[in-house]
């Protein structure tokens, strides 16, 4: 099943989505620690609530690949493909607007 993901320029799959989900809680730095996103089961405290800020997958892609404000950027510890999976979930998972 493909799913049209809020503001990206491409359809995410459930595979792409799963995907996404097991990078959160994986990644080193984990998003975990610092974000809140219910559907990860996380409760950072330092970054935005992303069940808040639903931000859409283009956002989260730009600040994955440069970094912002004290978030790192993963350009050199994902792949784009990696980047895109991580982004189309948390976008679906915190319900970001068309």
């Amino acid at each position: 099943m493909l799913a049209l993901v809020a503001g990206v320029g491409w359809a995410a799959d459930a595979t792409e989505i799963a995907r996404g989900k097991e990078l959160f809680g994986k990644i080193q730095p984990s998003c975990a620690v610092c974000h809140t996103l219910q559907a990860a089961g996380a409760e950072g405290q330092v970054g935005p609530v992303l069940d808040e800020l639903k931000p859409n997958a283009d956002r989260v892609l730009r600040a994955l690949k440069a970094g912002i404000g004290v978030m790192p950027s993963y350009a050199d510890k994902l792949s784009d493909k990696d980047m895109r999976a991580l982004a189309s979930f948390v976008a679906k998972a915190s319900g970001a607007a068309p």
